[in-house]
């Protein structure tokens, strides 16, 4: 899952970013107001975790403001040091999903993003379920067939965002960037992400699953049971 996460403390975000890299997710960083600003208007994320103090011209208030008018789908956690009642609301009626308070515990911050995930992608589910495979996010565990299969973090990834957007078609591009974040502007062609689809697919076909992954010519993939 990508993760951008817009906190002017270094320490602080550092331990933040190695922890939640650490359990699986991508995570990108913003310091400031501008490059948060930045960031949003040119990628697509999962969820934001948002401090509201920010240099730069604006608050996280005004990122998240911003984000709802274009990816109103987008989980958000606000976390700040500040607890007044009325920056909770605020940052609620603009569309946040969860606020913590600094000093927080970074597993529960892991819950939270894991509860927004789950809310938002799937519908409250604690399990995963399409066809032959079943998906525990909480444990990072895929079952074919009732027996588990062992996935690269890419390919667990990759699957997740797949059955995330299940019956979508989903271009080349946006692969790469849920996969490589904005590593993809340095990316030369998508032979990667041929290779990861590849791998798979295999990997689940090898275990008896049906093949849900469906190539699209000229755009990308479409992950569905449905023909085409």
């Amino acid at each position: 899952m990508k993760i951008l996460l817009i906190e002017d403390e270094p320490a602080l975000a550092a331990s933040i970013q190695d922890f939640l890299q650490a359990e699986g997710y991508l995570v990108e960083y913003a310091a400031d107001f501008l490059s948060a600003e930045e960031k949003v208007a040119l990628y697509e994320y999962d969820c934001l975790v948002v401090d509201i103090n920010l240099p730069g011209g604006g608050t996280g208030l005004d990122v998240i403001c911003n984000l709802k008018k274009q990816h109103p789908a987008t989980g958000v956690i606000i976390v700040s040091a500040r607890n007044a009642l009325d920056d909770r609301i605020a940052g609620l009626d603009f569309g946040a999903d969860d606020y913590l308070t600094k000093p927080f515990h970074l597993p529960e911050l892991n819950a939270r993003l894991k509860a927004i995930l789950r809310r938002r992608q799937f519908g409250g589910c604690t399990d995963i379920e399409f066809g032959d495979i079943k998906v525990n996010p909480e444990q990072h565990e895929v079952n074919v067939l009732g027996q588990a299969l062992d996935l690269t973090p890419k390919e667990y990834n990759l699957l997740l965002y797949f059955l995330a957007n299940k019956h979508r078609v989903l271009r080349r591009d946006m692969i790469a960037e849920h996969l490589l974040g904005d590593d993809v502007d340095q990316m030369d062609d998508f032979n990667f992400i041929y290779s990861h689809v590849k791998n798979l697919r295999k990997k689940l076909m090898g275990q008896g699953c049906a093949d849900y992954i469906q190539m699209v010519y000229g755009i990308g993939y479409k992950f569905s049971d449905r023909k085409s």
